[in-house]
């Protein structure tokens, strides 16, 4: 959908227009202070002017077609005004009414149904309804119903969300700075996906921020990411849902479900979204990400502080946080002991005391220093800009860092303030204007580095590995593919054996003669276990035999097998017993598939056995995943240390088991129309390969796998 006529209109006209207080009045207080005369109308047949301006008594009156109607007057008005701003050249409208599908009501699902339509039968863009309206800072369109203080917000950040209150929220810090601001409210017509589109495509959009909480177009969102993160444009994220009762406010707020918000961060993973906890860090993220000139190359800082007690500060948050503070070279140290006073001692993080910043040819040397270091990609200033300039330390070193940034070898420079204090405006604007942004306080800071060096970590050549990925299911459940059926596992590793996914060599034995004769010629050791459609835990009904060594060992094991499953389960039905060879010693890992159906196959990876429900240490990412992200998923495991060899334990193959996790992946997104759930659990991974010792797939329709025995040659 094209929604330059929305976001860009040569020409718009309020609906509702007034003095009062209200959606109307504002709205029209916004456009009379910002806005160019000739770029809109004010529209009431009540007022013949409005603020010294001429209102028209209807949109059939404009002197002029438009290409936007903002409507300020209630739902059963909105039909009516939209055809007829149709019949005036509109293409876009704007509706701020509430009363629609956000009610939980038939009738406000049937009103924003009927809106729905209308558009599409008009071709008409749509903003809203329930909304707050938009600012678009380049092209100086103010169609927005709460009125903002008074400064200067144009800049760099696309700001979309779903909550008008949180549009103004951030409109009123004094942080951020806009390229455009959407409050997109239920977003009926015109999408989410709609407005990143535009700020992707939009060359004044540095940073893309969003609020949301939750999505309708999986697919259509993920391209969104995946493009961002093709073109290198950041995207910094607030989504809420994390909780069961924020799963339950979001679905009742916006009338779209937030679903599982595990799928979320395997999204924002996969394509380095900056996923962040509430709004203030939103804020400062985006505002750090608009104003750097360029991302730092890697993750080293170098901190330099005025004081011991910063930089203390520094190193105990850093560490908590994960940030490098790389050894400095023998060179650096060497030119900071010249320049500092005897009784400071060059380190990183660096307390070179007060001297230096009231002098700026020196302290300029001091920071050119520390940013030549080749372990420093970044510099970090730690300095409280308070809002009364008392010492003038801040004049000297704001006059070095802008000599420091035009040098063709500069590195980035932010600065770190200790404490919440309102910043000076003069300062902090010429500091932005040099590419320098002010952090928030180390507890906001730390996280919000971590987080920009997880983003610049996706920037890398590895990046084009990672974007293929498929959306939700063409076809939903109890459609035409039919209900969901559990395989046994059998059937299950005969579907992963087509897939080229190592299975140990087994079939199934309808009798103790067919087991015995089956495990003489795969070879012993063997496992036995029951094959039945009905029972998914096998041991638990006495169903498993481990370390069988001999064909009589077999025959007794089978006939134990199927006398205790009778005893426990008398109405089960019973395919025979799974003979396999038993496989070779291993740590027990998992590898999950859960089906989403908005954004298809998840993988999922863990340590297995009973351990996957103890520790819950997982990580999931999207399907398909490459070699490459299977190994970050395994070394994002708390438990990875277990596959590197401990105690004297030969390391493990590591990259079999990532092949694996790409493989199972690659299978999920093959089978993404029929795959409801898979369990691999266990997978051994061993000193040489790995292997599938046991599994499950939930399939829809009534077909199953091939009933084919499994032989080794």
């Amino acid at each position: 959908m094209n929604i330059d006529k929305l976001l860009k209109p040569g020409k718009m006209a309020i609906v509702g227009a007034g003095e009062g207080e209200g959606f109307g009045g504002d709205t029209t207080r916004n456009a009379v202070a910002y806005m160019k005369e000739h770029t809109f109308y004010l529209v009431n047949p009540k007022w013949k002017t409005i603020f010294g301006r001429r209102a028209y008594p209807s949109l059939a009156d404009l002197p002029e077609d438009i290409d936007l109607v903002v409507i300020c007057t209630p739902a059963a008005t909105v039909g009516h005004l939209i055809r007829e701003a149709h019949k005036k050249g509109a293409r876009a409208a704007l509706v701020f009414a509430s009363g629609y599908k956000e009610t939980g009501t038939p009738e406000g699902e049937a009103a924003q149904t009927a809106l729905c339509a209308l558009c599409a039968e008009l071709d008409m863009a749509l903003m809203g309804p329930n909304c707050a309206g938009f600012v678009n800072y380049t092209e100086g369109i103010h169609a927005f119903a709460f009125l903002p203080s008074v400064r200067e917000r144009k800049g760099k950040i696309g700001f979309v969300s779903q909550s008008g209150q949180l549009c103004y929220s951030t409109m009123e810090s004094p942080v951020p700075s806009f390229s455009c601001l959407i409050s997109a409210g239920n977003a009926a017509v015109t999408k989410i996906e709609d407005y990143i589109e535009f700020l992707l495509d939009d060359p004044d959009t540095k940073v893309i921020a969003l609020y949301f909480e939750g999505i309708q177009d999986g697919g259509r969102f993920a391209a969104c990411l995946k493009k961002a993160a093709g073109i290198g444009k950041p995207v910094v994220a607030l989504k809420t849902g994390r909780s069961e009762k924020g799963e339950r406010v979001a679905a009742s707020h916006t009338g779209s479900l937030a679903g599982s918000d595990r799928f979320f961060d395997a999204l924002f993973e996969k394509f380095g979204v900056i996923r962040v906890e509430d709004l203030e860090e939103l804020i400062y993220t985006a505002q750090t990400l608009a104003v750097l000139p360029k991302l730092p190359a890697g993750k080293g800082i170098g901190s330099m502080n005025l004081s011991g007690g910063e930089t203390g500060i520094c190193a105990d948050l850093g560490e908590r946080n994960g940030i490098e503070y790389p050894d400095f070279t023998a060179t650096t140290l060497t030119g900071l002991t010249a320049m500092l006073p005897p009784y400071a001692t060059p380190a990183n993080p660096l307390d070179m005391t007060a001297t230096l910043s009231y002098d700026t040819e020196r302290y300029a040397a001091a920071l050119r220093c520390v940013m030549n270091d080749p372990g420093v990609d970044l510099v970090l200033v730690g300095y409280t800009l308070t809002q009364e300039i008392t010492d003038p330390a801040i004049r000297y070193m704001a006059d070095a860092m802008e000599i420091v940034r035009k040098e063709a070898n500069a590195k980035p420079i932010l600065i770190l303030p200790f404490t919440g204090n309102t910043r000076n405006n003069d300062f902090r604007l010429r500091l932005e204007q040099m590419g320098v942004p002010i952090l928030p306080p180390p507890q906001y800071a730390f996280p919000l580095l971590a987080n920009v060096f997880r983003h610049i970590g996706h920037d890398s050549a590895a990046v084009d590995d990672r974007l293929p990925i498929f959306g939700g299911r063409e076809k939903e459940a109890g459609g035409s593919v039919g209900a969901p059926v559990t395989l046994t596992e059998h059937e299950t590793k005969t579907e992963l054996a087509h897939w080229h996914i190592p299975v140990p060599a087994g079939g199934v034995a309808v009798c103790e003669e067919d087991a015995a004769d089956l495990a003489s010629r795969i070879g012993f050791p063997a496992v036995m276990k029951i094959s039945s459609p009905d029972i998914l835990h096998k041991s638990d009904v006495g169903g498993v035999a481990v370390g069988v060594t001999s064909p009589d060992g077999v025959r007794e094991a089978y006939r134990r097998i199927m006398a205790n499953v009778r005893n426990a389960r008398p109405g089960a039905a019973i395919d025979g017993i799974l003979v396999e060879r038993l496989a070779p010693p291993g740590t027990e890992m998992i590898v999950g598939v859960k089906n989403d159906p908005r954004f298809g196959p998840a993988i999922m990876t863990g340590l297995g056995g009973v351990f996957v429900e103890v520790f819950r240490d997982t990580a999931l990412r999207l399907a398909p995943v490459s070699a490459f992200e299977a190994l970050e998923m395994i070394h994002s495991l708390k438990g990875a240390a277990l596959l590197g060899g401990y105690r004297g334990k030969p390391p493990l193959d590591v990259d079999a088991f990532a092949n694996l996790i790409a493989d199972v992946s690659a299978m999920a997104a093959g089978m993404k129309e029929e795959l409801i759930e898979m369990d691999l659990n266990p997978v051994f991974v061993c000193a040489h390969g790995v292997l599938v010792a046991d599994a499950v797939m939930i399939k829809r329709g009534a077909g199953s796998a091939s009933a084919a025995v499994l032989r080794t040659p």
